[in-house]
């Protein structure tokens, strides 16, 4: 059975009906701890998605996305806060006088903070992109470290070590799914436009792209502006979730989780990032226990904090080793290919005898 476009679009649109009833539901029902784990599933879609448009679509290597997380999440707590919350804040060290009266709405923040991030991206990506593999992993993981140390050290601006506390909470189960719905619907577009296929290009042959007129520095130049904007908007939605920031926040383990979600969805499908990023922020909550204190009947453990970091860290060697597309490959999201999977196909074949 073979959906035709007529039909795929009225199942597209129930599903989406649905999906959006879940949304709804999930608001009113779950409770707050429920609702903060399925809130940051839809960040990590939006983070997992920007670092897939890098790693799986145009084929660089980047670790230093927690760097745009964090300016992103940085300037929209500078920009949404109070003078008041401030004030508060900045007991130690006074905020430069610039910024002490800025107060602006959520989402002039939250385009401001994308595109400093994406400015950010722009003037790091400019001279790093130069370089390839390794190399350019280890420039974007030292650019993502740099990062840290001047939000660590800059205190009349960030606050230091100390960070900021007691972000308004504009980071509702709306807003983030409304972003992560725009975020698939953006990338879909773009990765099905003509710089979507340049970028492809580039990742399968960076002479061959060139020797087809492709402008392969301008095509890496802005994959990365793009990315990094997505990211910026990203670590805002985290911090005002989590509605306190701190530089420890923004490490590596941060942009491991990312990439553990792209590896593991597929690097280059959008689907891919979806279900992994579903899959690995809930399990991430789920397997929470395994830190704590284990009784496994022959011995019992005293509490290994970290130890369900271990169990990804294997997940993701095994998706390595064994699997190394991915759960999707390159593959996306088909009506007609779930039908034509086996027990579906055969159901369907039973139905219609």
């Amino acid at each position: 059975m073979i959906l035709d476009k007529k039909q795929n679009r009225t199942v597209s649109i129930i599903a989406l009906i649905l999906v959006v009833g879940f949304i709804i539901l999930a608001d009113r029902v779950f409770n707050s701890f429920s609702r903060r784990i399925f809130n940051l599933c839809g960040i990590y879609i939006i983070l997992a998605l920007s670092l897939n448009l890098l790693n799986g679509f145009t084929g660089l290597f980047s670790l230093g996305h927690s760097g745009f997380m964090a300016i992103g999440a940085y300037v929209s707590a500078l920009l949404t806060m109070s003078p008041a919350q401030k004030s508060m804040n900045y007991f130690m060290t006074p905020i430069v006088p610039i910024l002490a009266n800025v107060e602006l709405p959520f989402i002039p923040a939250l385009i401001i903070a994308g595109l400093t991030a994406a400015l950010a991206g722009f003037l790091i990506g400019t001279p790093v992109l130069r370089l390839r593999d390794d190399y350019l992993a280890i420039a974007t993981l030292g650019f993502s470290e740099i990062i840290r140390v001047v939000l660590t050290n800059l205190q009349s601006v960030t606050n230091g070590a100390l960070g900021l506390k007691g972000l308004p909470k504009y980071a509702n189960t709306y807003m983030i799914w409304a972003l992560a719905f725009l975020t698939v619907i953006f990338m879909i577009a773009l990765i099905n436009s003509a710089f979507g296929r340049a970028c492809k290009a580039v990742r399968d042959n960076e002479i061959a792209a060139q020797a087809m007129g492709i402008h392969v520095a301008r095509v890496k130049i802005l994959s990365f502006t793009i990315s990094s904007f997505i990211a910026g908007i990203g670590g805002a939605l985290l911090g005002h979730l989590m509605n306190t920031i701190d530089p420890k926040m923004f490490t590596f383990s941060l942009t491991y989780n990312i990439l553990l979600i792209v590896v593991l969805g597929g690097n280059g499908s959008i689907t891919g990032s979806v279900i992994a990023a579903l899959i690995v922020t809930i399990s991430m909550e789920a397997l929470r226990f395994l830190d704590g204190p284990l009784n496994l009947l022959f011995f019992r453990t005293q509490g290994l904090p970290g130890l369900r970091m271990v169990v990804f860290s294997a997940l993701l060697l095994l998706v390595v080793i064994y699997r190394q597309e991915g759960l999707m490959g390159k593959k996306e999201f088909s009506w007609n290919r779930i039908l034509d999977t086996g027990p579906i196909k055969k159901l369907l074949g039973r139905g219609g005898a």
